[in-house]
């Protein structure tokens, strides 16, 4: 409870100093997702970034769903790019650029970390 009211520069530098890697509430969100096999894809507009927690195994299609019936009812295709390609080359446009962003129908498995725009039609 005390290193959760630290701000995020303290916090960080303690756990260090400490020898430990990450916090037990990290640890324990960790534990909850692999016991309840959850996994989380984001969303990105120009001001914000959401993370959505679904199943794992879940198609694109029902990941569209889940943020809105509509989405999932006129799913088109999914433009996706992993959370690791997109944190090394720094943008969607590089991404897209280096040929890592895909074209994916609505029988893709979503995978944890995607970054996904979807194309919908209602």
């Amino acid at each position: 409870m005390e290193i959760c009211q630290l701000d995020e520069a303290d916090r960080q530098s303690f756990l260090q100093e400490m020898g430990i890697e990450e916090s037990s509430r990290d640890r324990f969100i960790r534990a909850s997702y692999h016991l309840l096999d959850l996994i989380s894809f984001f969303t990105t507009g120009e001001d914000e970034v959401k993370a959505w927690t679904i199943e794992r195994g879940t198609p694109a299609r029902k990941a569209a769903g889940k943020i809105h019936s509509d989405m999932e009812q006129g799913f088109i295709r999914a433009e996706v790019v992993a959370y690791e390609d997109f944190i090394t080359l720094g943008s969607e446009a590089k991404c897209r650029e280096a040929g890592k962003l895909r074209l994916e129908g609505k029988d893709y498995v979503v995978q944890d970390g995607d970054i996904i725009h979807f194309r919908f039609n209602v």
